[in-house]
């Protein structure tokens, strides 16, 4: 397979979890978003040069390189681990950065205003993660094999779950009467033990029972 055939079997497969396109960078702040949603969900790469229809435009110079670096090493929170190449397509050049899923979950992105912000990625959108995510990733360093008493608190979460298809984390809050630490806390242990899952819907998580 060409440089070519493969680049073009990538654009195939249009933006999806574990892929994005990029026309050009000009912001680095706005591609460490992408970066930390890759590395806090599974991984992805990013194809510079390409329009979101999939139409090679190229890269210009060798500026993205440095823009991807400054964004890894500058603007992401630890420093984000990419391995760049260009691929000649077409008679242009696009840049193919791959970034692996981090150890060190959460990996954040600073914003305009200094501020560190962790991203997941759903389908081909980096969503603002949520305290919940931030919880599971905290909780994530505990040993294994770790017991959960099921408590009045836990038996009535799961009734709710019953009760209703899905529920955001302030309708359980309000139903349960629970603090929302307390609720971000519980939420995250059962997403842990694969009791309950995350859904993105109506452009906000909610969580339901895992089927």
């Amino acid at each position: 397979m060409t440089e070519s055939e493969y680049v073009h079997s990538l654009i195939a497969e249009g933006e999806h979890v574990h892929q994005d396109f990029k026309f050009e960078i000009s912001d680095a702040r706005k591609i460490a978003k992408t970066l930390s949603a890759f590395a806090n969900t599974e991984g992805g790469r990013l194809l510079i040069g390409v329009k979101d229809n999939g139409r090679v435009a190229g890269v210009r110079s060798d500026e993205e390189r440095y823009m991807i670096e400054a964004a890894a090493r500058l603007y992401c929170v630890p420093q984000v681990k990419c391995r760049m190449r260009t691929y000649q397509v077409d008679g242009r050049s696009v840049l193919v950065v791959a970034v692996d899923e981090s150890d060190h979950k959460p990996v954040y992105a600073k914003d305009e205003d200094g501020r560190r912000l962790a991203y997941v990625r759903i389908k081909d959108e980096n969503i603002l993660a949520t305290p919940v995510h931030l919880r599971i990733w905290q909780q994530s360093g505990n040993p294994q094999g770790e017991l959960m008493e099921v408590t009045g608190r836990e038996q009535l979460l799961l009734r709710l779950m019953e009760e209703n298809e899905s529920l955001s984390l302030s309708k359980y809050c309000r139903l349960a009467h629970v603090p929302r630490r307390a609720a971000e806390h519980l939420l995250a242990k059962l997403v842990r033990y694969g009791i309950v899952e995350p859904v993105f819907e109506g452009h906000k998580f909610h969580f339901r029972l895992k089927r």
